[in-house]
């Protein structure tokens, strides 16, 4: 149970790794904006306030590695300590934002804490 439990942290770290490459640097480009339906001038406008919410989502994957380096009781601390910020991120986002952010971000932190719980 273990191994899968830092298998989904992993991913969920990875997850977020994305992200902040979707809105630190892609948030203006075709990509970015097909990601998250933006047009061209809304992307120009909102590109700072993208790359901040990009530099947090940063910090929860640096956040979920720092745990699974750390292995042990630790680390255990650690990735719950995480996966239950991007759990929270997902359900503020999923409540003001958009239902998708719950699923995306939200179910995978719930289903990681519950596989560490397990662990």
């Amino acid at each position: 149970m273990s191994t899968l439990a830092n298998i989904v942290t992993a991913i969920i770290a990875l997850m977020h790794l994305w992200f902040l490459v979707l809105e630190m640097v892609l948030w203006d480009k075709p990509t970015g904006r097909r990601a998250f339906g933006l047009t061209p001038e809304y992307a120009a406008q909102t590109k700072v306030l993208a790359a901040n919410q990009g530099l947090y989502n940063g910090f929860l994957a640096a956040g979920l590695a720092w745990g699974l380096i750390l292995g042990g009781t630790e680390g255990t601390h650690v990735k719950l300590f995480f996966l239950a910020c991007v759990l929270l991120a997902g359900l503020f986002g999923g409540l003001t934002a958009t239902r998708k952010v719950l699923w995306i971000q939200g179910l995978p932190a719930a289903i990681g804490i519950a596989l560490v719980l397990a662990a």
